[in-house]
């Protein structure tokens, strides 16, 4: 079958739990954790909402994609039990095909606790259970192969020979690289990123990936909290297109000829930012396939997906259609 993509990595069944019993404390001094959240020790806490949704790096980007009018599937897997089957069903309803997915017996599927604050940013504790056995043989490679694009997310278990067997891809690879993958550094996952079509990850990644590199280890706070440093840094390892987002602060690319920014664009209300960075990033995949890698044009779509995704519990409700999204496309 030919696809427009295939997204590989993880795929949960998430349980969302709001509280304004936390506080965020400003920690500068640590560059890798800027900002912590903290809750009094011991303390029995209330919980102002709660929500059953689904989730995960792959699955989200797979669901962004399709509602996005491309055609496409999901590589990840899951465990031979209820919550395997609730998965699945929520990527039929949503027109992602799930020929690919993997059933791993005695295993259970992969499931995340997420803890969000009265500032609506979160915490994820995470079960990858049967994300951990994916894998990818003969039959997976001549999938990927048929795609235009393969978007991989956070990989764990034997995550270093799930990535060399996707960049021995012919499709284009859009990497959105898990905790793992940036703590392993530049020289494990260096090599790959020439590979890259494009890169996408927070700031706080950004920072972590660039201080593995030798060329910027001794690099001073000042220095590394340049986005324009960090974007350089990263983009001259190979990658075509480095995107680089800031929360609050928008969004930065670039392909090793013109930096671009994109402010955040206003949301309805400030609900959740669950998967706001997986909903960037294939949607910027997504709006350099619609209008002709304009990365200008890529990076505002994906604000006006990623706004309406915070107006909304959980990482994928608030995902928008193609038809939806350029109504009113004015760029």
């Amino acid at each position: 079958m030919q696809y427009d993509f295939i997204t590989v990595g993880g795929s949960t069944e998430d349980i969302t739990v709001f509280t304004r019993e936390g506080i965020v404390i400003e920690n500068k001094d640590n560059i890798l954790q800027q900002r912590l959240f903290a809750f009094e020790y011991g303390a029995k806490l209330q919980v102002d909402q709660a929500y059953s949704t689904f989730g995960g790096g792959a699955a989200n980007a797979a669901v962004c994609l399709a509602k996005l009018g491309l055609k496409g599937a999901a590589l990840v897997a899951l465990g031979e039990n209820g919550r395997g089957d609730r998965i699945i069903k929520n990527f039929q309803k949503n027109k992602v095909d799930i020929g690919l997915i993997q059933r791993i017996k005695d295993e259970v599927s992969g499931f995340s606790f997420l803890l969000v604050g009265q500032e609506h940013e979160h915490v994820v504790f995470s079960n990858r259970a049967a994300n951990k056995k994916i894998s990818i043989g003969a039959k997976e490679l001549r999938a990927l192969d048929s795609a235009s694009w393969v978007y991989m997310t956070s990989l764990s278990g034997k995550w270093q020979e799930v990535l060399k067997n996707v960049f021995k891809t012919k499709s284009k690879v859009a990497w959105n690289p898990g905790h793992v993958q940036l703590h392993a550094g530049f020289k494990v996952i260096g090599k790959y990123l020439k590979k890259t079509t494009m890169l996408s990850v927070n700031k706080d990644e950004a920072i972590e990936l660039t201080i593995t590199n030798p060329k910027y280890k001794k690099k001073d706070n000042r220095w590394l909290n340049n986005v324009r440093n960090l974007l350089k840094a990263i983009q001259e390892c190979g990658v075509k297109i480095v995107v680089i987002t800031k929360g609050k602060y928008g969004a930065d690319a670039y392909d090793g000829k013109k930096f671009y920014h994109q402010d955040i664009l206003k949301e309805r209300r400030r609900m959740d930012t669950t998967g706001v960075g997986d909903a960037f990033g294939s949607t910027f995949v997504a709006g350099l396939e619609l209008f002709d890698n304009d990365i200008a044009k890529a990076m505002y779509m994906s604000a006006r997906n990623t706004a309406s995704v915070i107006s909304l519990q959980g990482a994928q409700n608030g995902l928008l259609t193609r038809r939806t999204i350029l109504k009113g496309y004015k760029r």
